[in-house]
């Protein structure tokens, strides 16, 4: 198993993805960047050539929450509240 990417090495490689759908072209695998992070940008990707800024912005905005540990935090909270409303039942 490896070790998890350190903050500079995901950062490194959102960069790298970012100006890669920006360029045209897609995502690889294996970056380290979230869910929440890739369906942004494929959203840029979606977008090319015509871009807007708004959708640059939203890719920057996902992947500080992927750093910060807001989207983990939301699926935690999700999950916690499928498996209580299942226990409800």
């Amino acid at each position: 198993m490896r070790e998890p990417l350190s903050p500079d090495e995901q950062r490194r490689n959102f960069e790298r993805s970012l100006a890669s759908v920006l360029a045209g072209g897609g995502l690889t695998t294996g970056s380290g960047l979230d869910d929440e992070t890739e369906r942004a940008l494929w959203a840029v990707a979606d977008a090319h050539p015509q871009i807007p800024e708004e959708l640059v912005r939203a890719a920057r905005t996902a992947f500080e929450a992927q750093l910060d540990g807001s989207h983990a935090a939301a699926r935690l909270a999700e999950l916690t509240r499928r498996i209580e409303e299942i226990n409800r039942r």
